[in-house]
């Protein structure tokens, strides 16, 4: 039986943009008129959307980079597209999501013994994806020179080899070293690994290409390996949202001196879908600024918002080591806006209860107390795509992942109606907030409102439509530097 096409984008190392790529290839391939379908066997990553599960019309939980590289295919996520999804809730140990369902939890060691039982799922995942496809891209995690991880691999060569995908390896020459990082990368892989590979790109190069042909010609001499082109630094992409905290190292707002909102997110320790505040960044008048561990939360920031959190009750034990809950009510005393999301609401309230160590091993956390609502972890975990509005009647478009319940009088000014019931709550005097629904800033009437009392005017071009703008860029940027046929090509030898 003819294998259907698939090809796998591995990199150099971390962060070197193969999300990106994945995504505009995907829609490059789909303006073709092909059926085009993402796959990462296995992501770790805090940032989580939500996504079908195929045949049962329930919902769990993939990366939000499948998410969006879905939305690049221009079909709906489901939670084949990435079937191993890591969620870090300590420094030594991550929850493991099989299939978008919680599977369990394990420390880093643990989970190199129990990696090999998954291979059987993500294979699986991978066919029954491929077979409504006519092209399958798969993107790599971390790198394949890990060759201390190599034994039981799932996410790079592993599975590679297992389901016989051909790789092109990704090289980020903005990091500088690009030439040693591929050079190296073959020298250091096994023959039957670095077999797997066909050919590599290059990405974000900046300036004059013709500068760096000695450069392309060399990585041929020593590792014989095709070059299928040198892409630029993607302008479009910081329309796009990040995959991963990654891109929290570079936090500081570029126009905050210009802005007439100036909003402040602390980094606390397992933030998690931090991309909620991406429509905001977009904004040209305002600046949202991730404040890092170390730091004090700016007293100019007219609006602090507390993220999405892993593990609401070690997020906080990291607010207090830094002084950022006296900041938060030193804020507030001054008449400043607070808004919570997920997490960050539950933060917000009087007091947080895990009494079944959920999110860890502290049971029980004082909470902010600037809402008066009370917060008690549950083993169900609520994953669904949320129909919702404001309760003055504004649509809101949006996702739930959390454990827990909120219950308290606060609440009895909710944020949104979400699936016909009332989620969140608000303070007295309207200075503070908190909601479940992630995407909440994404729903473009909302923001608009939401933003001028802050004295600003919304752009006319919805989030949205910015980021499907924004794809399409990066897809025709693509079409121009890589050779998309010697890419097909190889993805139908396989």
């Amino acid at each position: 039986m003819a294998r259907t096409p698939a090809i796998m984008l591995q990199g150099t190392g971390s962060d070197v943009g193969k999300s990106l790529l994945v995504a505009g290839l995907c829609r490059l391939f789909a303006d073709r008129g092909l059926r085009v379908r993402p796959f990462k066997p296995q992501n770790m990553s805090n940032n989580a959307a939500v996504a079908s599960i195929p045949g049962t019309g329930l919902f769990g939980e993939i990366g939000r980079a499948q998410w969006l590289q879905a939305l690049a295919c221009r079909v709906a996520p489901t939670v084949d597209m990435n079937p191993v999804l890591l969620k870090p809730q300590s420094e030594t140990g991550s929850q493991i999501v099989l299939s978008g369902k919680v599977a369990g939890a394990a420390k880093g060691r643990e989970y190199q013994a129990l990696k090999a039982r998954f291979l059987d799922t993500v294979l699986q995942s991978f066919e029954r994806l491929s077979a409504g496809a006519d092209l399958v891209i798969v993107e790599g995690a971390g790198s394949p020179a890990e060759i201390n991880l190599r034994r039981n691999d799932i996410a790079n060569m592993g599975f590679a080899t297992a389901a016989s995908v051909p790789v092109v390896l990704v090289g980020d020459i903005d990091r500088g070293g690009v030439i040693a990082s591929l050079v190296g990368t073959h020298a250091i892989l096994d023959a039957p690994d670095r077999a797997m590979i066909k050919g590599f790109l290059i990405n974000r190069f900046r300036g004059d290409v013709s500068l760096f042909d000695d450069g392309i010609e060399a990585i041929r001499h020593h590792t014989g390996w095709p070059s299928l082109g040198v892409v630029p630094y993607l302008a479009a992409a910081s329309r796009l949202p990040a995959e991963d905290s990654v891109a929290l190292e570079r936090p500081f707002a570029a126009n905050a001196t210009a802005a007439k909102l100036k909003v402040a997110v602390p980094v606390i320790g397992r933030i998690a879908n931090f991309d909620d505040l991406d429509p905001l960044k977009a904004e040209p008048d305002v600046a949202v600024s991730f404040i890092r561990p170390g730091e004090r939360l700016p007293q100019d920031a007219e609006l602090l918002v507390l993220p999405g959190s892993k593990s609401t009750i070690g997020d906080l034990a990291v607010l207090r080591a830094n002084g950022w809950d006296h900041d938060i009510s030193a804020h507030v005393a001054r008449g400043g806006h607070v808004v919570g999301l997920c997490g960050g609401y539950q933060m917000l309230g009087r007091v947080v209860r895990d009494p079944e160590g959920l999110e860890g091993e502290e049971r029980e956390a004082q909470g902010l107390c600037l809402l008066d609502v009370e917060t008690v972890m549950r083993p169900e975990k609520t994953v669904r795509p949320s129909s919702a509005r404001t309760p003055d009647g504004l649509p809101l478009e949006g996702y739930e992942i959390h454990l827990g319940k909120t219950v308290g009088p606060d609440c009895a000014r909710p944020v949104a109606i979400l699936d016909g019931e009332p989620d969140g709550a608000t303070s007295p005097d309207g200075r503070v907030c908190g909601t479940y629904l992630h995407g909440l800033f994404g729903a473009d009437g909302f923001r608009r409102k939401f933003l001028e009392r802050y004295g600003i005017t919304s752009g006319e071009t919805g989030y949205g439509q910015s980021v499907e703008e924004a794809l399409d860029a990066i897809a025709a940027q693509l079409e121009e530097v890589v050779d998309v046929e010697m890419l097909l090509k190889i993805a139908r030898r396989r």
